[in-house]
């Protein structure tokens, strides 16, 4: 039986080695998330090597056989080379791909995520956007499109357009006057006025300009604090890249990234 040929384009959100010469990817596409095999793409003479790097965005063959998908060929895209020549981009955007692999599902509509995770990629490694900016914009938006966006647009307590002492519910992820959740069975995490500006930007604003701001180091951190934490929350788990990332930071401690 002739086996079902399609080409799809999509970027590798994880790739593990198998047997001598074999890859096992990690795929999102516009129409989810698929599993390939990539028999001996680690072959010295392999022409599909590039494109199954993590990362790699390509235009992939893929021959359908008994349920399995394997690669056939394969040209790249983008490589986001600007990205990978950094430890700490690569890493953050190592993480950008964990988080992704986890809210992705098999089927679904995820062109708005596949463009998200590109064009954060593109604003780490050709933009030099600060990384904090772009990860907690990141963060916040790939909850919204994978439908567990927090409701911002004012208290959802109290009903004030304007929240005092605004801070972020992540257990029930809404906004809310700080003196309002304390009386919930929420964890909240403080905001200044500059993170909720900015939060609301994120998640309501135009997606093409979604790094096109800046922020005061007290208003960027209560932003990051407060969208890592909803993340966390929400998904009940922790990313080994995060980690990493987070301990490259360490060193730095008090330098603006």
């Amino acid at each position: 039986m002739a086996r079902e040929r399609t080409v799809v384009k999509g970027i590798v959100l994880r790739s593990v080695d198998t047997k001598e010469s074999d890859k096992i990817l990690t795929v999102l596409t516009d129409a989810g998330k698929i599993p390939v095999t990539a028999k001996g793409a680690r072959g010295r003479k392999s022409r599909v090597t590039a494109c199954t790097q993590l990362l790699a965005y390509s235009e992939l063959t893929l021959n359908e056989s008994r349920g399995w998908q394997y690669l056939g060929e394969g040209a790249t895209i983008e490589l986001f080379d600007g990205v990978r020549r950094d430890i700490e981009l690569l890493s953050l955007a190592s993480y950008f791909a964990e988080l992704t692999e986890a809210v992705a599902m098999e089927e679904g509509e995820y062109g708005g995520i596949l463009s998200l995770l590109l064009n954060a990629l593109y604003a780490l490694g050709k933009l030099k956007k600060p990384q904090r900016l772009v990860k907690a914009a990141f963060e916040l938006k790939l909850m919204a499109l994978s439908g567990f966006e927090p409701l911002a647009d004012g208290c959802a307590y109290c009903g004030r357009p304007e929240p005092e002492s605004p801070a972020l519910d992540v257990r029930n992820g809404v906004v809310c006057c700080q003196r309002c959740g304390k009386g919930g069975n929420g964890l909240t995490m403080p905001l200044t006025g500059g993170a909720l500006a900015a939060m609301q930007r994120v998640l309501y604003g135009d997606p093409k300009r979604l790094y096109s701001f800046t922020l005061a180091e007290a208003d960027l951190k209560r932003l990051g604090d407060a969208s890592e934490a909803y993340v966390h929350t929400t998904l009940e788990r922790g990313f080994k890249t995060l980690d990493f990332y987070k301990g490259l930071q360490e060193p730095a401690c008090g330098f603006e990234k």
